[in-house]
């Protein structure tokens, strides 16, 4: 008999990848970003899903171009509009050697909602989920309270662990590796916080064998270290090089750049309902101006209209990204060709600033993670001098990315340089967890900090996540980009080029989702 857990299922029959012997060698990679824990369901962030997916697997994998493949799921089917049936791979095996099973599926979507302190990620595709049914050994259904026909795209971003080592297990056991037991291609062996990760291969891994046998992921967040550590061959791989250091690493006999577009975009946010204890926003003499002036859209204009964004682009990034008004870069479904840069204009930004009530401009702190993109203390420093032609002063509030996102959690910015990664390849992500209201019940508004709440953009917002003819689909994102452009609840800046440098000896195919993957690294001609 079928047995209910509490939600979801899909169908696309690929056979299980073949394997070749693994070569006994070890790999280093050189990480910028923050990890900040082992735990694949405590905050959903780059940097911590690229260290849990070489460890856990998902049901649905990402390739380099951002196409979806089977990954534990061979096939997954849309049954109704409101459920999804996926069948599991046969013959996968955890690290410890039990099964995996339907229930390891049923148990991670519940876990992944109930992480004591976590700071979040998966709320906003789980929640819509009402019943995951354990249809077999091999076989789950998820129902949902609505059509979502990108539910597959958004279980990428969710790693499946087992019942078995999870069912007590903490944040802290992952992190000391007791409850790290994965099907991936790696298994834990050791954590250094704010180190490094040591892993080793698994042997019975249903996909491929990676080219190693051991791996080292190397969290260092200084980029000029990191760069330096690869020229001197003490590392085999790293993400995010220096802009400037480009040309010297293309044009070195040691070491050879890989690069493609990506789907991250870079932006300001202001925040709209700042926490009580958030840095207030003052005027010239320093008393707090409340409501914020932040609230009022044209503020917001100003602001975005006083940003010289391919300046940015050209001199300060050095030309690793590309200017944009919009979340989604061209080529993407949700991309409006007919939403232009902004253009830098600083009169109409100080006209801008005397109809909204503030001639003489005011003072407000703009914060950013000092450790996590690459130059966002540098482009924070460049929004500054932008805005002081208009009379907005600027003190600059940056910090390790763990404090950041705490912070940003509670509300407790004026205003933050954030950004976000478009992996899904379409517009409902960002539309859901950035910008919708928050809503407990829906799990929609996580990472919403500036409690921005719009009633039109949150109904094209539903109206698109549950619509399964892509074309109209497309059309409800249109408006709802057009929507977010002209109220500037959120001001764009550029998108990333996703960049990495490897020894000569390697290659690695750039991934469009950012991860960097030892699966992924090569010999070169292999």
């Amino acid at each position: 008999m079928p047995r209910l857990a509490g939600a979801f299922a899909v169908s696309l029959g690929i056979a299980a990848l073949g394997a070749v012997p693994a070569q006994a060698e070890k790999l280093t990679i050189g990480l910028g970003g923050s990890v900040n824990s082992l735990d694949p369901h405590f905050y959903s962030t780059t940097p911590n899903n690229l260290v849990a997916f070489h460890i856990f697997d998902r049901l649905v994998d990402r390739l380099a171009d951002g196409k979806l493949a089977p990954g534990l799921a061979t096939a997954w089917r849309a049954v109704s509009p409101t459920i999804w049936e996926f069948t599991l791979r046969e013959g996968v095996t955890w690290h410890d050697g039990k099964p995996f099973t339907a229930d390891d599926v049923a148990f991670t979507l519940k876990r992944a909602l109930d992480v004591p302190n976590n700071l979040g990620g998966f709320a906003g595709i789980i929640r819509p989920i009402t019943a995951v049914e354990v249809a077999g050994p091999l076989l789950i259904r998820l129902t949902t309270a609505t059509p979502i026909p990108n539910l597959p795209s958004d279980l990428t971003r969710l790693a499946i662990v087992s019942r078995h080592a999870g069912q007590d297990a903490t944040t802290a056991d992952y992190n000391s590796g007791k409850a790290a037991i994965g099907t991936g291609p790696f298994k834990f062996s050791a954590y250094q916080p704010g180190e490094r990760i040591e892993l080793v291969g698994n042997d019975t891994w249903w996909g491929k064998k990676p080219d190693w046998t051991s791996v080292t992921l190397r969290l260092i967040p200084n980029v000029a270290v990191r760069t330096a550590a690869l020229l001197a061959g003490d590392i085999d791989v790293i993400d995010q090089p220096s802009a400037s250091d480009l040309p010297r690493l293309q044009s070195s006999d040691k070491v050879k750049v890989a690069e493609i577009a990506g789907m991250r975009v870079n932006y300001v946010v202001p925040m709209i309902q700042p926490a009580p204890d958030a840095p207030a926003v003052l005027d010239k003499k320093g008393v707090k101006i409340e409501p914020s002036p932040l609230t009022k859209q044209k503020v917001r204009e100003a602001l975005s209209l006083a940003i010289n964004r391919a300046g940015i682009t050209e001199r300060v990034v050095l030309g690793t990204a590309t200017p944009t008004g919009q979340w989604l870069p061209a080529g993407i479904p949700g991309y409006d060709a007919k939403t232009p840069v902004p253009a830098y204009d600083v009169q109409k930004a100080k006209k801008l600033l005397g109809e909204a009530g503030f001639p003489d401009g005011f003072r407000l702190t703009l914060s950013t993670a000092n450790d996590r993109t690459p130059y966002s203390v540098e482009v924070a420093q460049a929004l500054a001098q932008m805005w002081s032609r208009i009379g907005v002063e600027v003190a600059i509030d940056a910090m390790p990315f763990s404090v950041y996102s705490t912070r940003g959690a509670k509300s407790q910015f004026s205003a933050y340089l954030g950004s976000w990664s478009n992996n899904s390849m379409e517009g409902t992500g960002l539309l859901r967890d950035l910008l919708a209201t928050r809503s407990q019940q829906t799990g929609w508004g996580l990472y919403n900090w500036a409690q921005y709440s719009n009633p039109a953009l949150d109904a094209l917002t539903t109206a698109a996540i549950s619509e399964v003819d892509e074309a109209r689909r497309e059309k409800l994102v249109l408006d709802a980009v057009k929507l977010v452009s002209s109220d500037v609840a959120i001001i764009p800046l550029y998108h990333f080029k996703n960049i990495w440098a490897t020894q000569r000896r390697l290659r690695y195919a750039p991934r469009i989702d950012e991860l960097t993957l030892a699966t992924d690294v090569h010999k070169a001609g292999q």
